[in-house]
């Protein structure tokens, strides 16, 4: 593979995408920045990386594009709230359908070497496919966010196919760790956990807390962004730990790290959700070198850590 000398991130701001800029940057590739801070924060912007503030709906962006010429194209920016989709399938579409094809074109006719797009694993599948999931369990998604999401990574396949532009789709799943915002559905549960137990709080479990997720540290999702960028491999592939966790059992182990003493607190579940989500990354491993190496209570304890120290966070 080319050795990479620039790298383009967008919702390099954002909680997974301020963690990558730093990765890139620690291996001294210039790093260029778009982010409209809808969600990001300029707290997380490194200060090594050159920012544009500026969404991936900007007339301008295809133009930027072109004149950063970026070797590789780190896509984070998206609309994530599975919820949101529900509510607004046409303002979903608009950033994670057009917005993404409006990227990956300007990246194709840029002569972009490589572009990584941060996916979903758990918004894929439906309840009709026991978990966990292999890449060729075949996609069923039923939220507007999951079937977005299967769009662009449609489109990449015909921007390699057509255009020749080499790809990594990455489908994570529920990631946590330091900097995640409260936004965000069940992939930002541990975050609203974590941060409302700290500042003394009321915390509520969406449905029965029966529903389980397979949490994958962002440490460690870092490490798969990376290695989507050195190794030759291109294609989808999921990142996750293969383990299924409940909500009820994360709201125990918060309880407990926060010390809080919350009592368990319920409201009616949402539409567009399943009830269960774990990802095999078997191939990940195979043709990436990757696999998730941080123990859930480790990552917790870090994560629950961040938090006090940065409680007043938004």
């Amino acid at each position: 593979m080319p050795k990479f000398k620039t790298a383009l991130v967008t919702g390099g701001a954002g909680f997974i995408g301020s963690h990558v800029v730093d990765a890139l940057i620690k291996r001294h590739i210039k790093v260029f920045v778009i982010d409209d801070l809808s969600t990001g924060k300029k707290a997380n912007l490194n200060p090594n990386a050159t920012f544009y503030k500026a969404s991936i709906l900007d007339a301008r962006m295809p133009g930027l594009v072109a004149k950063l010429k970026p070797d590789v194209v780190f896509h984070l920016a998206a609309q994530i709230d599975v919820r949101k989709s529900v509510e607004n399938p046409a303002g979903d579409a608009e950033v994670n359908v057009v917005g993404t094809v409006r990227l990956m074109d300007a990246a194709a006719k840029a002569g972009v070497k490589k572009f990584i797009f941060t996916s979903s694993g758990g918004a894929m599948y439906s309840d009709a496919v026991r978990p966990p999931y292999s890449e060729k369990v075949v996609a069923d998604p039923i939220s507007p966010y999951g079937i977005a999401k299967r769009s662009g990574e449609m489109y990449l396949a015909f921007e390699q196919s057509v255009r020749k532009m080499p790809y990594v789709v990455l489908r994570l799943a529920n990631v946590y760790g330091p900097r995640q915002s409260l936004s965000g559905g069940y992939a930002g549960v541990i975050s609203k956990f974590s941060q409302t137990m700290i500042m003394g709080k009321p915390c509520v479990i969406t449905g029965t807390g029966k529903q389980t997720r397979d949490y994958v540290y962002v440490g460690d999702v870092v490490r798969a962004q990376m290695l989507a960028m050195e190794k030759s491999a291109t294609g989808i592939f999921h990142v996750g730990t293969g383990v299924e966790t409940s909500v009820l059992a994360l709201f125990k182990k918060i309880n407990k790290l926060t010390g809080a003493g919350q009592k368990e607190s319920f409201i009616p579940a949402f539409a567009g959700e399943v009830m269960r989500s774990a990802l095999d990354s078997s191939k990940a491993a195979k043709e990436l070198g990757w696999k998730a190496e941080t123990k859930l209570d480790d990552g917790l304890a870090k994560t629950v850590e961040w938090f006090k120290q940065n409680a007043a966070r938004k």
